[in-house]
């Protein structure tokens, strides 16, 4: 009778085997996904020639030790081929535990090699077969489609019908001939592989191996060498592999000096956010495992094994057998922590919606199956639990709301600043920052100093938020205000009771500053500031309405207020060609800066004439962008005139850079689009590359001066408990000298000091062009569009974009609106090829509506 075909193609009679060449090749697959309908596991080892092959052929032997079961051996990277190949042991030394041990089951054992360099490939030697060496088998790259497969069929003691059957998979994914290092044989054999290509077939090789079976199964994953030892691009294995982040088994060294180099492995995995269930290693006769169980404080198992004998007698068969309750016991407990894994990550929704109080979010609209359970991070990009008919699987989601503007990172930087971060931790802890110095705090201000506030800035107050940054500047700003106008004196003391003024910032409308008290009172009512919001909100500002450019139906419009628009304006200076026009200085002689000239002193000596003892002791802008009021674009002539105004009437003026600075919009600071310095200027979120809570107010010597006196009481009085904590300065200057260096970021125009362009500006305008899109803003790594909506749909409250937005998660895309307002934000590292992906899907999602 024959075999079900559904568990596994081509089956023999029994005993047989066969070996053939195939031409057949998986493609590569372009983002991280994989099944969690059973464990998945990467064996690591301390060092090379530990014996990680012999873990994995012993989990093997304790796995299909029932019916009904099977098992997928994955060597992505294989040197020494075909002399040496881990897949081909596993495949052999499993057969002849079985012939030995002969269970009343039967199993179905196969090994592939599925590529292989040119050398690697003229190496193998296949009974009756030859290799066509034609273009099909080139994949392009010194690598041919090799395609080697033999299989077998072990018979159990039993017929196969009544007792069931299992199946052993192994394959081999690369292989290079020389037994070197993959970085360097791949090399010498001119056969690099990339790392996106290898975890293309990697994800591939799991997802074909995953589909249609019904039985237990259980993946494990053999790294090449040790945690650390490069793979074939020169990426080290525990960076290359990190986007799947696997859980761990580490195979530690039982020698002397073993316990050194097995924590040291550890440490390595998990810095990189790996999860290491047991350690395990051969027994040495050391007693390795005191120290290492010691140092692991019992949250991870240590197992040992019987020594491996010097006389390979039996082919190991003897070892194998005594050391199969060790390899159980690795099962149980590699199976258990899965269990507990998904059951937690499915769990975590319900107790997510019982339990938080999410910020800037109506509960009633959000039903628990909404809930986004995001299990790591690897650079841009989410790795997000899902269940898809009630199957569990991983699948990545490009982080395109930057996890509210503060993200940077690529993978790389975000090892860095890990690395860094532990540093500055076990270094300093946390230290008291009043009258100290401790280095990574004196560095991030010089950074600071030389970078965002060169040229205007002297002095560096630190903080913990965009918002408590803010208010700080509000109190500088206030106080500078009264000294340049003689208000108080220098005890701080008011001349007499008519100098007791009451003091207001002007601001522009749709701005939005942070939601502390001071900061909410500096912005212009909005929904942020609503009664059910802020009861205590009065508004102490005088708030303009802001002329705003977008491009509109493929074109770059300026939208004037009515207050404006009633001047007549010419209408040359009305739309722009390209949007580096807006940008330049040349308008500064145009009709149009006339016009805001004019209109910003009347509206500043009305303010002056009506407000009776109320002065305006400071100007706050977001330059350019306004984040939250929707990504409106202000034109930046309006905003350099409106500087320049406040500074004729000695009016200190505040730039809150905590979104834009920092390369957000293409630029260290948006100092560069507006062309006008600040006396005052906040910077956060990206500032240490969004890893960290940290925040800074940067002021000129002159805002300074107007807080030295005799007296404590003439100080800034405020401050926080984790001021300037080294943790933060330390990711504060690795993200500060990573993202305006050449070397590490690629996008960087160093002539410039700008970032190239990251969006396809001809997709920006299509997308501009769709009946469903109002306007489109795009700048450094922001790409915001509104849609078109009218009445309710529109504004903050509004719930329009919301199926659109879920759609795109569908995609691989999160994003969060702002009402009727969606938009794409990458990090200033983020490769164009990343965000024409994005724009793409964007396109197509608005298409459809």
């Amino acid at each position: 009778m024959s075999l079900p075909t559904t568990l596994f193609a081509g089956i023999l009679p029994r005993n047989s085997v066969r070996r053939f060449i195939s031409t057949h090749s998986r493609p590569t697959l372009p983002s991280i996904e994989y099944p969690l309908s059973h464990p998945i596991y990467t064996i690591w080892a301390a060092n090379t020639s530990l014996g990680k092959t012999l873990v994995s052929a012993g989990l093997s032997t304790s796995f299909l030790s029932s019916p009904h079961r099977k098992f997928l051996y994955l060597k992505p990277v294989q040197t020494g081929f075909p002399e040496d190949s881990d897949s081909r042991f596993v495949y052999t030394k499993y057969s002849e535990f079985f012939s030995q041990n002969r269970p009343e089951f039967s199993v179905f054992a196969s090994n592939h090699v599925l590529k292989a360099s040119v050398s690697a490939s003229e190496a193998v030697s296949v009974s009756g077969f030859e290799i066509e060496r034609d273009k099909d088998m080139s994949c392009g790259n010194g690598v041919v489609n090799l395609g080697l497969y033999e299989e077998s069929k072990l018979q159990g003691s039993e017929n196969w019908e009544m007792k069931g059957f299992s199946k052993l998979v192994c394959k081999t994914m690369y292989g290079w001939k020389e037994a070197l290092s993959p970085h360097l044989v791949a090399e010498r054999e001119n056969a690099r592989v990339e790392d996106d290509e290898l975890l293309g077939m990697l994800k591939g090789c799991l997802g074909s191996e995953s589909e249609s079976e019904k039985g237990e199964v259980l993946c494990v994953i053999e790294t090449a060498g040790g945690v650390a030892s490069p793979g074939p691009s020169g990426s080290l294995q525990c960076d290359l592999y990190r986007p799947f982040r696997f859980p761990a088994i580490l195979v530690g060294d039982g020698r002397l000096g073993g316990i050194s180099g097995t924590i040291s492995a550890y440490e390595s995995l998990t810095l990189r956010g790996y999860d290491v269930v047991a350690v395990i290693f051969e027994d040495h006769g050391l007693v390795n495992e005191g120290p290492l169980s010691s140092y692991l404080r019992r949250r991870v198992p240590v197992l040992v094994l019987p020594p491996i004998p010097k006389e390979m007698s039996n082919n190991l068969m003897e070892w194998f057998q005594e050391a199969l309750s060790t390899f159980h016991s690795l099962e149980e407990i590699m199976q258990s922590d899965f269990l507990e894994r998904t059951s937690r990550l499915r769990n975590m929704p319900r107790k997510a919606h019982d339990i938080f109080w999410w910020p800037f979010t109506q509960h009633k609209l959000v039903p628990e199956e909404n809930v986004t359970v995001i299990d790591s991070r690897c650079g841009e990009n989410f790795a997000v639990h899902k269940v898809n008919n009630n199957v569990d699987l991983i699948t990545q989601q490009f982080d395109a709301c930057a996890s509210w503007w503060t993200q940077g990172p690529d993978a790389t930087l975000q090892i860095e600043l890990a690395r860094d971060m532990g540093y500055a931790t076990a270094r300093y802890g946390h230290v008291m920052f009043p009258e100290n110095v401790y280095e990574p705090a004196l560095a991030c201000a010089e950074l600071l100093l030389e970078g965002v506030g060169k040229g205007w800035a002297s002095r560096v107050y630190f903080s913990d938020n965009g918002s408590t940054a803010i208010e700080i500047a509000l109190k500088m700003a206030l106080r500078k205000f009264l000294f340049d106008h003689k208000i108080v004196s220098d005890d701080l003391v008011a001349k007499n009771a008519e100098s007791r003024v009451d003091l207001k910032v002007l601001a522009l409308r749709g701005s939005y500053h942070g939601d502390t008290l001071g900061a909410m009172e500096a912005q212009a009512p909005s929904p942020y500031t609503g009664f059910y919001q802020q009861p205590w909100y009065k508004g102490r500002g005088h708030f303009l309405d802001p002329p705003t450019v977008a491009m509109r139906d493929g074109v770059w419009k300026l939208s004037l207020p009515q207050e404006i628009e009633t001047l007549k304006p010419s209408l040359e200076d009305l739309t722009f060609s390209l949007r580096e026009n807006i940008f330049k200085e040349s308008r500064d002689t145009s009709n149009l800066a006339d016009i805001y000239h004019s209109y910003i002193r009347k509206t500043l000596q009305l303010i002056i004439d009506s407000s009776g003892s109320t002065r305006t002791g400071a100007l706050i802008i977001e330059p350019v962008i306004q984040g939250a009021g929707g990504m409106e674009m202000v034109d930046p002539l309006f905003q350099r005139v409106l500087v320049k105004e406040c500074r004729n009437q000695k009016i200190p003026v505040i730039f809150d850079e905590v979104f834009t600075g920092f390369w957000r919009l293409g630029a260290e600071s948006a100092t560069e689009f507006i062309r006008c310095k600040p006396d005052i200027a906040c910077f956060a979120k990206l500032m240490t590359g969004g890893i960290v809570p940290l925040a800074v107010t940067l002021a000129s010597e002159a805002v300074f001066e107007a807080f030295v006196g005799d007296s404590k009481l003439q100080a800034l009085l405020h401050g926080h408990s984790y001021t300037a904590h080294a943790v933060g300065c330390t990711a504060a200057v690795k993200s500060i000298k990573w993202f305006k260096d050449s070397k590490t970021n690629h996008n960087l125009i160093s002539e410039a000091m700008l970032l190239r362009e990251l969006w396809d500006l001809d997709m920006v305008r299509q997308i501009s062009l769709l009946p469903a899109v109002h306007r489109v803003v795009v700048l450094g790594t922001l790409c915001a569009l509104e849609l078109q909506a009218e009445g309710s749909n529109a504004g903050y409250a509004s719930l329009y974009a919301r199926s659109l937005l879920q759609k795109l998660r569908e995609d691989g895309i999160y994003m969060r609106p702002l009402g009727n307002v969606i938009y794409l934000m990458c990090g200033p590292c983020t490769s164009p090829q990343s965000c024409s992906n994005l724009l793409n899907k964007v396109y197509s999602r608005l298409e459809e509506l």
